[in-house]
């Protein structure tokens, strides 16, 4: 007679799961308020995280553009050329910006 067998399941791609404590009772209207707080930051933080990793992925793809030689027209070139040095900045400003928060 075999016993059934455990697997391990990967945690890739499943989010956190906050485990609750019985022991400790109902979330007062406080405690819920701040909870939720904490979430909306740590969510706000992310899609700020993830707006500058769009931003550098634009740049980057600006600058293909401006490199692209005549089969873009030079309008488009330059244009691309100034998003290409001006995105970077604006992602390092938003980083910049997230840090001197999260301390404050």
């Amino acid at each position: 007679m075999s016993g059934s067998r455990l697997t391990v399941v990967p945690d890739e791609g499943l989010d956190p799961v906050e485990v609750y404590n019985l022991s400790r009772g109902p979330e007062t209207t406080t405690q819920r308020v701040q909870r939720l707080q904490r979430e909306a930051r740590l969510l706000a933080r992310e899609q700020i995280e993830a707006m500058g990793r769009d931003l550098d992925d634009l740049a980057r793809r600006a600058q293909e553009i401006a490199d692209g030689g005549e089969a873009y027209a030079v309008g488009v070139r330059e244009m691309a050329s100034r998003l290409a040095s001006d995105l970077p900045q604006k992602a390092q400003s938003l980083r910049a910006i997230l840090e001197r928060g999260s301390k404050g």
